[in-house]
């Protein structure tokens, strides 16, 4: 390739690297992001929670027993009294409405009293009157105020928040661990004051910026150890099960506190609140890599993607890049089940693609580009037809031939000699080339491969490489169109350097054999044979502006040509004369070349005027 078009590749790559940053900076495959996030956290899952957590829940059949939801205090009071040595006791309800019965409310406050480990959730108030924007410092999430439980009850109890933070695709896969009123006073989340009552180590966490951590799921709802609320209260689970336990009570009837997680589309979010507490627990923490890491991947996946398209062949660049893919999809997952790091890749492997497609379309198109000069370029020397089959086939020139049969067209230019004679050199090679052109032109517009040019001679085939069905008419026709061109070519001549010019012009019709001949350095494709040399023959007999065929290829043209017998003459390796005919006007064309438009039905032809194109 030259200079310019690499810079034209070089240029394309630098627009692939803009979409690629575009594509990045917009987010735009951020669902994608989101999925493969998701799918690290399923796929990695060990499914056995610590056996500590127990879920309280608050089912379909309790609603049924007890009564519609809420329920007045008193309800409660016995189930603190069987959760009495539990190590924490951590309510994913509300509290904040009195009871239809303040002595209700006032039996459950002093229910609470008696224990010092059960926490009453609050929820922060995020919206203003002028924004709704949530914000994040080094404390946490930025609150305006807090809903929380009664004061008799809150004054009975540990404080801690239920708020959660939702992803754009409405998914929980973050917690805030505390949140922060413009008062300065901080509430840390129920699970980090669940796993603190609990004696876990929560420091690390609190460095998270923002107080903000990744949700390692590690259970789905039926993999923690859960108990029904009426079965708790009724006496039918035994208080030893609670005993030096964590419990969390919250609900787990259809259509109630429930919320999608990478793990599951509907999570009833006391098991979200279990999940970061187990994780709390067993200290493992989910990070994910920063975007420069992605960025570095970037780059290197477009300079080894592009560099691979131009190299390989292109089942191998396509294969490199799946391949790259693949080790990228399964590279980031091994990263994240045995560190829980989350690696990106999803906007690498875009650009990936991206490169690999913008790369491998400017090399088709420079490829077909190429093929089609040295098509054009090599169909100077031999057939186009045949140079466009060798560029389909993708094979090597095999040497050997065929037999079969061809109509073979001789011609020679007459008065060359002494027109050479009066012209300088780079003349006689201009005024050849405008004959050469005016010849090709016409054999190729009657399906005739130009097998050589001999001096001020020319061979040409009809039928090979490519059949042609009516080659003998093809062949003629040719010859005749030749020689009409040649009317102006000889005035002008004539005019310019008073020397008269003309063309003898021989055909015959028979088989040869043809192919490829020659040695593996060097090939021809041509025809040899004895009627190839009768093909010479016969242009040798010709006079000025005279066109002489044979009676093979007379049989074959009769009805489409005017022509006279001339008679039969010997020719040289002959031992039988060879019959000659002269063609005097073309009066029509076969069938099977002009259509069924204005076909004489009875003799098979088209009648047309005298010198008329096909």
């Amino acid at each position: 390739m030259k200079k310019k078009d690499w810079r034209t590749v070089g240029l394309g790559n630098v627009i692939v690297l803009l979409l690629t940053a575009i594509i990045f900076l917009s987010s735009t495959l951020e669902t994608l992001t989101y999925s493969l996030y998701d799918f690290n956290m399923k796929q990695s899952m060990t499914n056995a929670p610590h056996e500590d957590i127990v879920v309280i829940g608050i089912n379909d059949s309790d609603l049924k027993t007890i009564g519609t939801f809420p329920w007045d205090r008193d309800v409660y009071v016995p189930l603190l009294h069987k959760l009495k040595d539990a190590k924490v006791v951590g309510f994913d309800i509300t509290f904040s409405t009195e009871s239809k019965d303040p002595a209700h409310d006032i039996a459950f406050v002093e229910e609470l009293k008696k224990h010092k480990n059960v926490i009453i959730p609050l929820i922060g108030m995020t919206e203003g009157a002028i924004s709704r924007k949530t914000t994040f410092n080094s404390n946490g999430m930025s609150v305006r105020s807090v809903d929380e439980a009664m004061p008799e009850i809150a004054a009975a109890s540990i404080p801690a928040h239920i708020n959660r933070i939702e992803d754009n695709d409405k998914t929980i896969r973050q917690s805030v661990l505390q949140i922060q009123l413009p008062d300065g006073r901080a509430f840390p989340s129920l699970a980090l004051k669940t796993a603190e009552l609990a004696g876990a180590g929560t420091g690390p966490y609190l460095n998270a910026p923002g107080k903000v951590i990744d949700i390692r799921y590690d259970a789905h709802s039926y993999d923690f150890f859960t108990v029904s609320f009426h079965d708790v209260i009724s006496g039918k689970v035994p208080e030893e099960v609670f005993k030096d336990r964590i419990v969390f009570v919250g609900m787990t009837a259809a259509g109630y506190d429930q919320g999608k997680t990478p793990v599951d589309n509907s999570m009833y979010l006391v098991y979200a609140h279990a999940n970061i507490v187990n994780q709390l627990l067993q200290g493992s923490q989910v990070k994910v890599a920063l975007p420069f890491v992605s960025v570095l991947l970037i780059m290197l996946l477009l300079a080894v993607t592009a560099v691979a398209v131009w190299r390989m062949k292109a089942i191998a660049s396509m294969l490199y890049v799946f391949a790259a893919a693949a080790v990228l999809l399964v590279g980031q997952y091994f990263i994240f089940s045995n560190t829980s790091w989350f690696v990106e890749t999803v906007y690498p492997i875009a650009a990936l693609f991206l490169a690999y497609l913008a790369n491998i379309a400017m090399k088709t198109f420079y490829e077909t580009k190429q093929k089609n000069f040295i098509t054009k370029q090599f169909g100077r020397y031999i057939s186009p037809e045949l140079v466009k089959e060798i560029a389909s086939s993708g094979q090597e020139l095999q040497l050997g031939g065929i037999n079969k049969e061809l109509s073979i067209l001789f011609l020679d230019i007459r008065g060359f000699t002494t027109l050479s004679e009066r012209l300088k050199p780079e003349e006689v090679v201009d005024f050849l080339n405008t004959m050469f052109d005016m010849i090709t032109d016409r054999a190729l517009k009657n399906q005739g491969s130009i097998d050589k040019f001999i001096g001020d001679a020319a061979m040409i085939l009809f039928n090979a490489p490519l059949d042609v069905e009516e080659h003998p008419y093809c062949a003629v026709k040719t010859a005749w169109d030749i020689q009409q061109g040649m009317k102006q070519v000889r005035e002008e001549i004539e005019a310019k350097y008073g020397v008269t010019i003309s063309c003898g012009i021989g055909i015959h019709t028979g088989d040869v054999v043809v192919g490829n001949i020659g040695s593996y350095l060097r090939v021809d494709y041509t025809a040899i044979g004895d009627n190839v040399n009768t093909a010479a023959r016969i242009e040798s007999q010709t006079t000025a502006n005279q066109i002489l065929i044979s009676e093979a290829t007379h049989e074959r043209v009769k009805e489409f040509f005017d022509v006279n017998f001339v008679g039969e003459k010997m020719m040289k390796g002959k031992t039988v004369g060879v019959k000659l005919f002269e063609i005097t006007g073309h009066k029509g064309i076969p069938v099977s070349l002009a259509g069924s438009k204005d076909v004489t039905k009875e003799r098979g032809i088209r009648t047309v005027n005298a010198g008329e194109a096909m």
